[in-house]
This record gives structure tokens, C-alpha cells and sequence, in this order.
């Protein structure tokens, strides 16, 4: 089935100049929020995405459901911890940073020693500023994140550490919006909601998502219906596999991991396992043609939910357009990761680079031209009466197109041997299939 004319339309529509400026106040509301795998942070962050996606739906899957070789953990809520010094004075308070609580610590209220309290705490000795963000999911501890130049200001004597948190059977959340479209064959969006105060690596994912959803929503037509999913990271993909898997596996065409898209810094493409699906070639189509200096990692580089999604026996067609890729920037999993390094500008290229990707999925067909030898296009008004530089740019692109439109090659494969953007190219294909010149070849 052709692309609806309405879609290259309708991009337009989004492409504002205040949407960088929309998604960074939407991070601003959503940092202070303490997130994890399970928990009312992550609930309260859902439902204030929610807002901007009527229809989203969210699922609570109970502490101990089987989901392949794992189980859903309990629950875990905080409220407030912080140590107390021997004078008295507060340090490592939660309320001033959330970062400063090893993620699913157990609740406690005691005094110990020094050297005790160092079993416990975690530091940076290379970036002595920076509190660093750590996690003990899956064994029970406690512990606290402190800058290392704070740590070495520590003294001998009595310290109370107090954590005030539950850990206890309860439920893991997710959001799901399904946007049907002309055929029930999908486009699969993903991303996750379970960090701390973080901006890159955390809310820079889910925000870029909500706008490309809410784009999606307002198009007047769509060719592909869309999946897309809010979840806590690693164990919210295994249970949402674990439930959904069989009918992603028959109907997805491409998904898009998104996940640190937030920065001014670069822009970098991470192949899903195979490396050769409609997605990846989507992706390298807009990398190559918008940011020719991205940087390209190898599948041996992942780290994030396209573990699960291409992993053998699920092996979904899923890549990854970022910016700075996860792990390859000094502030990554720390308190450096904030509002300065995530832009207006940098959320808003994230943005455009998927969209763009997104409108190449959605184009990508294969075509047949219906005339042996060259069509005569004046005849049909597709030929310009000015001849310029710009226009006879564009009928040698046109031209070049309808050279390999053998019914073998799909749109995009044609348009990478062409040199010319997918997108560049929309007008003069919608033009030739309604003059019959070109006829959908039924896949």
C-alpha cells in the first residue's frame, strides 16, 4: 500500500520552532522526580506523560509473574533518606538529590562508625564532583552516592544513616499506546522510565518519544499502525516481550530504541543484531544524508533494550538513533548528567533525526514503472517550463528514480544508489503513481 500524501504533509505541521523548547520544559518538570524499575516515581512520571498522550494505557504486572527467565522484583518507594554527621550536620540528603541513594536500598535507621559507613558509600575518585548514580536491584543492601571531594572530608566518629523506604510485593508499570494505522503491519517506538534525576540518559528518551507520539496522533493518516511503549529498562522489555512477542514478531516492519537524544554533542547509530533491517536502513539513510559525521557503533555496543528486542528468538528489526550513545560521555550515570547538557536544540535534533526515519519506514516501498523506455513527462505537466539549476536537479533525481523503479528494489534501496533523500523525493513519487507512471509492486 502507498504512503497517504497527508504524511509528508503533516510533518510540517510539527517541525516549530518552540518544539525543542516544549520538550526541555517538559524534562524540567519531570528531573526532581526519584524513578525506578518499579515504583509511584515511575507512576507519577507516566501519568504526567499521560497528559500530552490520550489513550495511553498502563498495566501493572504483579511482584513474582514469570516473564522468560526472570520474575518481576518487588516494588520498591522512598520518601527520604540522609546521613547525620557526628555534629550533626546533614549530608548525602535525598531531598536535595535523589542520586544520592543506591537505587532499591533497604529501609534503615542507625548509627555506625566511620569505616562501617564506607562499606556503604559509593564514589567517583576521577570526577570528584559528580555524585554517582548505582542500583542493587536484584541482591538487598543499602547505600548512599557522595562526591568523592566530600568523601575525603569525612572525620572519625558516629554517623546515623537513615533510609526511608519500602521494599514489598506490589506491581512493575508500563505504558502502551497503540495508533492504528492502514494495515495492522507496525512501527514499534520504545523507551524507558526508570532512572533518577538524570537528563540524558533518562528523560531525554521517553520526553522525544511523547512528542514523536504525539505527532504521530495528529497525522490524518497513517500507514502503519504504531506500538509504543513507556517502560523501566531490561526487566520492563523482558516482561513486555514476554507477553506481546508472537504478534510483534508477525507484524513489525521497524522500531526505534530512542534513548539519550538529548545533547548538543553528536549524533551516533547503533544497528540492531542482524544490522540489515528496514530500520537500520532508515536510520543510516538519515545519518548519512543529515549528519554525515555520526558516529556508528557496533551491536557489540549495546547496552540498552535492544538487548531483548534483537536477541535470538525475538530478534525484532530494532535499532538505535541517538546523540551521545550511553556510556561514551563523561557524565553519563552521574549528577553531571543534567538540565545544562540535555538543550532545546540537541532534544529537538534527536527528534528530527527519528521523525525523519520515521518518514522513510513509512515511504519505503517497492515500485514498477508502468512505460518502456523513458515516460514523457511534459505531456503530463511533471516536466518544468523554467529550466534551473534547482529543477533540473529535481527531474534528474525523478529521472534516476524511475531508472531502477524495476519492481525489485525497494524506495529507499533506490534512493541510497541514487544519492538523493527519501524524502526529497515524496512529491515527485506521490506525482508519478497518480499519473500511472508508477505502480506499487505487492510485497
Amino acid at each position: 500500500m502507498s504512503p497517504p500524501p497527508a504524511f509528508r504533509q503533516d510533518v510540517a505541521l510539527t517541525n516549530t520552532r518552540s518544539l525543542g523548547q516544549q520538550m526541555h520544559h517538559l524534562c524540567e518538570a519531570l528531573f526532581p522526580i526519584c524513578r525506578s524499575i518499579t515504583g509511584n516515581g515511575f507512576r507519577t512520571s507516566l501519568a504526567m506523560l499521560s497528559e500530552h498522550l490520550p489513550g495511553l494505557q498502563v498495566t501493572e504486572v504483579p511482584t513474582g509473574t514469570a516473564c522468560f527467565d526472570w520474575e518481576v522484583p518487588r516494588e520498591w518507594n522512598i520518601r527520604d533518606a540522609y546521613i547525620l554527621k557526628p555534629d550533626g550536620t546533614k549530608i548525602c540528603d535525598f531531598k536535595e538529590c535523589n542520586l544520592h541513594v543506591v537505587g532499591y536500598s533497604v529501609p534503615i535507621n542507625r548509627t555506625v562508625t566511620l569505616d562501617e559507613l564506607q562499606e556503604h558509600l559509593y564514589s567517583l575518585p576521577d570526577q570528584p564532583t559528580a555524585i554517582p548514580y548505582v542500583t542493587s536491584y536484584y541482591k538487598e543492601r543499602w547505600g548512599f552516592c557522595i562526591a568523592h571531594q566530600d568523601r575525603e572530608q569525612l572525620r572519625p566518629g558516629d554517623y546515623t544513616v537513615v533510609i526511608d523506604s519500602d521494599l514489598r510485593d506490589g506491581s512493575l508499570s508500563y505504558g502502551e499506546l497503540i495508533l492504528p494505522g492502514e494495515t495492522d503491519a507496525e512501527v514499534f517506538l520504545s523507551s524507558y522510565l526508570c532512572h533518577p534525576s538524570m537528563a540524558n540518559n533518562e528523560l531525554s528518551g521517553p520526553v522525544v518519544t511523547t512528542f514523536l507520539a504525539k505527532w504521530l496522533q495528529g497525522l490524518s493518516r497513517r500507514r502503519y499502525t504504531y506500538r509504543i511503549v513507556l517502560i523501566p529498562e531490561t526487566i520492563g522489555s523482558i516482561v513486555y516481550l514476554s507477553r506481546h512477542a508472537d504478534a510483534m514478531k508477525k507484524k513489525m516492519v521497524a522500531g526505534f530504541n530512542i534513548s539519550c537524544v538529548g545533547d548538543d554533542r553528536a549524533y551516533s547509530y547503533l544497528p540492531s543484531r542482524r544490522g540489515e533491517t528496514v530500520a537500520d536502513r532508515a536510520a543510516l539513510h538519515v545519518m548519512q544524508h543529515e549528519h554525515p559525521d555520526y558516529v556508528t557503533y557496533s551491536y557489540l555496543d549495546r547496552g540498552s533494550d535492544e538487548r531483548q528486542y534483537c536477541s535470538p528468538g525475538i530478534d525484532l528489526p530494532v535499532c538505535s538513533i541517538m546523540r551521545s550513545k550511553y556510556g561514551e560521555y563523561p557524565e553519563y550515570h552521574t549528577s553531571l548528567d543534567d538540565l545544562t547538557l540535555v538543550t532545546p536544540s540537541g532534544l529537538q535534533g534527536g527528534y528530527e533525526a527519528i521523525q525523519k526515519a520515521i518518514e522513510c519506514v513509512e515511504m519505503n516501498e517497492t515500485l514498477r514503472a508502468t512505460v518502456s523506455c523513458e515516460p514523457q513527462l511534459g505531456k503530463r505537466g511533471l516536466y518544468p517550463t523554467v529550466s534551473t539549476k534547482d529543477s533540473a536537479r529535481h527531474v534528474r533525481s525523478m529521472m534516476n528514480f524511475l531508472a531502477y523503479a524495476d519492481g525489485s528494489l525497494s524506495s529507499l534501496e533506490i534512493a541510497e544508489r541514487i544519492g538523493t533523500p527519501l524524502w526529497e523525493l515524496a512529491e515527485s513519487l506521490t506525482n508519478l503513481k497518480k499519473e500511472g507512471l508508477l505502480e506499487v509492486v505487492d510485497s
